[in-house]
């Protein structure tokens, strides 16, 4: 049986794998989904080339990189114009400490991830960079006390 994007029980074993064991050998990962090894590798290809698999990475701690401090930013912009977003979005693009991006549907624009290292490097970082994107009108920053999920697909 396959889902409507056309993807059947093996392709979905595959990216379940993948997702949380992206660098499993190919005979490694047709062990875990019930196929020999030629089959997955061709499988594996095609996920790749239409582009379901959109690539691979690594996962960092961000501890390590002095990253450890998180913040949520509600971002309400001045003008939604499509001419304003596209000025937005792609300033937002060149700023580092931004994550994580959302436009949103509801009572602000857009919803920010910013990554730094503690409450100052944060305060730096919404004073110069994220409050003067173009269009921002106002801002609420929310701390994360804690990653209770944190999955990336």
């Amino acid at each position: 049986m396959k889902s409507p994007d056309g993807l059947d029980r093996f392709d979905l074993s595959i990216l379940d794998v993948l997702a949380t064991e992206g660098r499993i050998s190919v005979t490694d990962l047709a062990g875990r989904i019930g196929l020999s090894k030629s089959p997955t590798q061709a499988r594996l290809r095609k996920l790749e080339a239409e582009g379901v698999i959109t690539g691979y990475r690594a996962t960092v701690d961000p501890v390590r990189l002095n990253r450890e401090h998180v913040a949520f930013v509600e971002v309400k912009l001045t003008d939604t114009r499509e001419a304003a977003l596209a000025a937005f979005n792609a300033a937002v693009r060149e700023v580092g400490e931004i994550e994580q991006c959302h436009m949103i549907a509801g009572d602000f624009d857009y919803l920010l991830k910013v990554r730094t290292a503690d409450m100052m490097a944060y305060r730096a970082v919404l004073g110069t960079r994220i409050s003067t994107l173009p269009h921002v009108g106002q801002t609420s920053t929310y701390v994360a006390m804690q990653a209770v999920k944190d999955v990336a697909l």
